[in-house]
């Protein structure tokens, strides 16, 4: 219950007692007390008739106390009614409800409250008009008004500093969620850039030595005869160095510098990443390949040959989570999200799903829930790279048997009539463009959609100034000057700047044989040997 409803239960509880006390102590007559008692009951009952209602109808709550005010100034009337004098005492009720509904309720309502009362007091006047002046009446209904105009003032302002401490609290909470969200974000990213700079020195040190070893063990096998014991040990050298070769090459492109991105048809660049993984993941029939595309979808920034390496991960993974027959979907879409409109890509299969694990962990460097020599456990990790190279994320949803794992990759998309406009590093004059010592994902494709990218609504690290310094991307000049153009009011986005094309769900499919949408088959090997870059399943 409100502390105003505690309030005013506690004042009629206390008027009950009081009036009890009142009529033990006062010297009344028989017939007085006997009246005053009746009003006493009375007052009593309506008084739970109300709480009740509000017990019952608390949406109600404004209409009980507006019938709350009418009765307890009909009962006010009564008791001075009762005491046939202009000095009576109970006068002085009228000015109390009148305080204190000013007080609760605002001026509205004291000014309400204060011209019912004023009607009742001159029907109570009425009686003692040929005894008092009229101006004594005016001054005491004066002082109704005078009472709920400043208590109506007070209890206002009190009402906007309450909404405001309570917007500032919340406002609070947010940050502090927003910087615990950050510090994890920050603490995983630095654990990934030291270890990022502590493998690539120690794939730099040990490539040159271990090439030599290769190429001599490679001489040897030649001069060794093809049935000795000689010749095996060789041969174990030999795949060893193959398989620490491609961990090599594993960790050199977690730690490589992402390439130059450029504008692309995504569904373009996907189908033909796809053609690729079922080139090197599918054989047989065994799991079908279904791809759904949604057509027009906005022109990204990526790198198609980064891409070809993302899908083909994450295909080999799901053809090989899958135990029997099964189907992996490739889908395309948009989806609007973090106050900006993403292109996303989807990857769903439907094997067992991932283990009990934290969702973050297959994306760890070095996890893998597969048990052969052929993994290195940097697959996932490289996707992950390769979609923060991209300015994007990606998520990992599994549900329970036969639901398997869905796998979305999100580009962010910036409006291509936007890149020729101001950016944020010139908005706010942080100097990004002229400090090559400094970095920041929004720099220097996404300027105009930065809090996504490098702000406190991305889902990587923070890294803009202006978010580092407030904590909430809300605030920042940037930010509203796009949403004021963008956004009315507090309603749904309406301009095409930001959300761009966003088109039906429906999608091609198209059949195998005309190079199309479906295909069937299963992994003997998702690499050739020489080339190959061994994937951890999901």
């Amino acid at each position: 219950m409100p502390a105003s409803d505690i309030s005013f239960l506690l004042l009629r509880l206390s008027t009950i007692l009081g009036g009890y006390i009142w009529l033990l102590a006062a010297p009344l007559s028989t017939a007085d007390a006997a009246e005053l008692l009746r009003s006493l009951i009375v007052f009593f009952f309506y008084s739970l008739l109300l709480y009740l209602l509000i017990y019952l109808r608390a949406q109600a709550i404004r209409q009980v106390y507006a019938l709350s005010l009418i009765l307890d100034l009909l009962f006010i009337y009564w008791m001075v009614h009762l005491q046939n004098s202009f000095a009576n005492s109970f006068f002085l009720g009228y000015y109390l409800l009148v305080a204190l509904h000013s007080f609760y309720f605002g001026m509205a309502y004291g000014l309400l409250a204060a011209c019912l009362a004023t009607v009742l007091y001159s029907l109570n006047f009425l009686p003692f008009a040929h005894q008092v002046h009229w101006t004594e009446l005016g001054i005491r209904v004066s002082f109704l008004f005078l009472i709920a105009l400043p208590l109506g003032f007070i209890a206002r302002r009190m009402q906007r500093d309450k909404e405001r401490i309570e917007e500032l609290n919340r406002q609070l909470a947010d940050s502090l969620e927003s910087l615990e969200r950050m510090q994890d974000k920050m603490v995983r990213s630095e654990k990934l850039l030291a270890l990022g700079r502590l493998t690539a020195d120690i794939a730099h040190e040990i490539r040159n030595p271990l090439s030599a070893l290769g190429g001599l063990n490679r001489r040897m096998l030649k001069t060794l005869p093809p049935d000795s014991r000689e010749r095996r040990y060789a041969e174990t050298i030999a795949r060893e160095v193959i398989r620490l070769e491609a961990i090599l090459r594993d960790i050199i492109a977690l730690t490589m510098v992402g390439e130059h991105l450029r504008r692309g048809d995504i569904n373009a660049v996907i189908r033909e990443a796809v053609n690729y993984a079922r080139t090197i993941c599918m054989e047989d029939d065994r799991v079908r390949l279904v791809e759904e595309y949604t057509p027009d979808l906005p022109r990204v920034y990526l790198e198609p040959d980064q891409l070809q390496q993302v899908m083909g991960q994450l295909v080999c993974n799901a053809v090989d989570a899958i135990e029997g027959e099964g189907v992996i979907t490739v889908s395309t879409g948009t989806e609007f999200r973090n106050e900006i409109l993403w292109v996303t890509v989807t990857v769903h299969d439907t094997g067992p799903g991932i283990p009990a694990e934290p969702m973050e962990r297959p994306f760890e460097p070095f996890f893998s829930t597969k048990r052969t020599e052929q993994v290195t456990g940097l697959g996932l990790a490289i996707v992950h790279k390769i979609m923060e190279d991209h300015r994007g994320f990606i998520e990992v949803k599994s549900g329970g048997a036969g639901e398997g794992t869905r796998f979305v990759l999100y580009f962010p998309y910036q409006p291509e009539e936007e890149d020729g406009k101001k950016p944020c590093w010139e908005y706010l004059q942080c100097g990004i463009e002229s400090d090559p010592s400094r970095t920041c994902p929004a720099y220097p494709y996404f300027g105009r959609i930065c809090w996504a990218i490098a702000g406190t609504l991305c889902e990587g690290r923070v890294m803009g100034t202006f978010a580092e310094k407030t904590h909430d991307c809300r605030q920042c000049p940037v930010f509203q000057e796009m949403w004021r153009e963008c956004r009315p009011g507090d309603g749904e986005p309406v301009c095409p700047r930001l959300l761009g094309e966003r088109p039906g769900k429906e999608g091609r499919k198209n059949e195998d044989a005309a190079g199309g949408t479906e295909a069937t088959g299963t992994r003997k090997e998702c690499h050739a040997p020489d080339e190959r870059q061994d994937m951890e399943t999901t």
